[in-house]
């Protein structure tokens, strides 16, 4: 591919690049908009063939590091995160995931799965795949960083589980992480079960608080 000097230039100054990045950071065709993607994607793809990176997806690579453990990988959030950076694209954790990053789970998974505005698709990284699903609009309308993860987790626990050992955890991230500016708005964009949940929770921690003045 290098047939004269100013490739090779091209091909020096992006592996100096990628040899000053962080461990666990991802590159794409765009990563360096001062060139051509496709050339780029080419370059990179000559960099997976040396080791120098490692091909996650079809124009997704990761500056990777081996040990005793094998190779190194950032989280799955922060792949998920850099990808809809990428995209510019917004992106909400589901399932145990959104459990999990609340406190209500220890469960990890493996197959994390993610609401996206941008394209769906499938991402493997190592033993785990990420999961890309197209999410409605109505999913990105809640405005609290928060109250979208929660509603999220809230979807994973489903209505006929929920009880009150669910809701005394709720109830403790709501008071350590309050939204009321958001708030009232989002309840209107909530699912149903869900709003009623919420309305409760949040109706008992007002009366608590007169209680208490």
């Amino acid at each position: 591919m290098l047939i004269n000097k100013e490739e090779k230039k091209v091909v020096d100054i992006l592996r100096n690049c990628i040899e000053k990045a962080n461990t666990g950071t991802l590159f794409f065709n765009n990563s360096f908009p001062e060139y051509d993607d496709e050339y780029v994607g080419k370059i990179l793809s000559d960099f997976v063939r040396q080791g120098l990176l490692l091909r996650l997806s079809r124009g997704i690579y990761l500056k990777t590091k081996e040990t005793k453990f094998g190779v190194v990988y950032p989280t799955t959030e922060d792949i998920a995160r850099a990808i809809a950076e990428r995209d510019n694209a917004e992106i909400l954790p589901t399932g145990s995931t959104a459990l999990n990053m609340l406190g209500l789970s220890e469960q990890v998974t493996m197959t994390p799965v993610f609401l996206t505005s941008g394209s769906a698709r499938k991402i493997k990284c190592g033993n785990k795949t990420i999961t890309f699903k197209r999410g409605v609009p109505k999913n990105f309308a809640l405005k609290g960083k928060v109250t979208r993860l929660l509603v999220q987790a809230m979807k994973a626990i489903g209505e006929r589980n929920y009880n009150g050992e669910w809701e005394s955890a709720i109830n403790v991230i709501l008071s350590k992480y309050p939204e009321d500016d958001t708030m009232s708005e989002d309840l209107k964009v909530m699912p149903a079960w869900i709003r009623r949940k919420i309305i409760n929770i949040l109706n008992n921690k007002n009366h608590e608080q007169l209680a208490e003045s």
